[in-house]
């Protein structure tokens, strides 16, 4: 006779979110560019399986987001999960590439901006990331797609704040003139991604997953149709100190000049340089913080429930 668990779905599989659905359960939406693009091997490993385990341990359901060959996917199937981590012919895929993706029967990998409009896809109300994507230093023309989706798919966006080799206070004034409501959880002020503070004092504090599911419905009663982003800063224990990583952060955005990165390869030279320049601290943080926002949406998904 067979087990029992070797007749439940693979936790990440399509079969496991299609249940989800069929039953109404709390479902969250996860990227796949960390994991294909973003994190090194084995972290990269060891992020999926402590974003899906926080989901789950929450009560919702993990869903991640990708182009499997062609196929817009919500949900991985082992082969193709083991396939993303190896991170071997996978495109980076943001939300104008899906299409490309999609007519190419390409294997793509969704940034933020793209898990945005899957969500759109998909049906999809809350989505957990690490951080995203904002304004660039010394580049205020050069912004990251993930502001315009943001501004346009109305999702609960739970995250540690904008990656920090951005500029940061253009970031969050970009965000309010886009409509996008930056909800502290935990916080009075935007986090750092890495660090826990940044002196960038929010409109707004939710300290409940209830509280913040009562102002959700409340932004979408009024007939907003942006996001609401939950900024969470990462774990004290964990957190790097603002200082280490601005320093870090000002070298490698020198490093990446020297080396004439530019474009989308910009952000994983930037976030492996700063791994080195602090000693593996930056990676740990990120772990932790991937993990904090994958629970906190969780909690968010099941409170949206009652």
């Amino acid at each position: 006779m067979a087990s029992v668990s070797a007749t439940l779905p693979h936790p990440c599989s399509t079969a496991a979110v299609h249940a989800a659905r069929e039953r109404g359960g709390a479902m969250v939406a996860l990227e796949s560019s960390v994991l294909a693009q973003g994190l090194l091997p084995p972290f990269n490993r060891e992020a999926a399986t402590r974003m899906m385990d926080a989901v789950a341990a929450a009560g919702a359901t993990p869903v991640v987001t990708a182009v499997v060959r062609g196929v817009p996917s919500f949900g991985l199937e082992p082969d193709d999960l083991e396939r993303f981590l190896a991170r071997e012919g996978v495109r980076k895929v943001s939300a104008r590439d899906l299409g490309i993706a999609v007519a190419d029967q390409a294997d793509g990998a969704t940034t933020v901006a793209a898990t945005l409009a899957m969500c759109t896809l998909g049906g999809l109300e809350v989505f957990a990331t690490g951080g995203i994507g904002g304004v660039h230093r010394d580049a205020p023309f050069d912004e990251s797609a993930d502001l315009v989706e943001l501004a346009r798919t109305p999702v609960i966006v739970t995250c540690a704040g904008a990656k920090s080799i951005l500029d940061l206070p253009a970031t969050l004034e970009r965000l309010e003139t886009l409509g996008v409501p930056v909800v502290g959880y935990g916080t009075s002020e935007l986090p750092g991604f890495f660090s826990v503070t940044t002196g960038l004092r929010l409109t707004a504090r939710l300290d409940s997953p209830e509280a913040i599911a009562r102002a959700w419905r409340a932004h979408r009663a009024l007939g907003r149709t942006s996001a609401m982003l939950v900024v969470h800063p990462p774990p004290a224990e964990h957190a790097v100190p603002v200082e280490l990583v601005e320093a870090a952060t000002v070298a490698a955005l020198r490093a990446a000049a020297d080396a004439g990165i530019r474009g989308a390869a910009v952000t994983p030279f930037l976030l492996a340089d700063i791994q080195q320049r602090t000693n593996g601290r930056s990676v740990q943080a990120n772990l932790a913080l991937l993990e904090n926002n994958a629970r906190l949406a969780g909690q968010i998904a099941v409170a949206l429930q009652s």
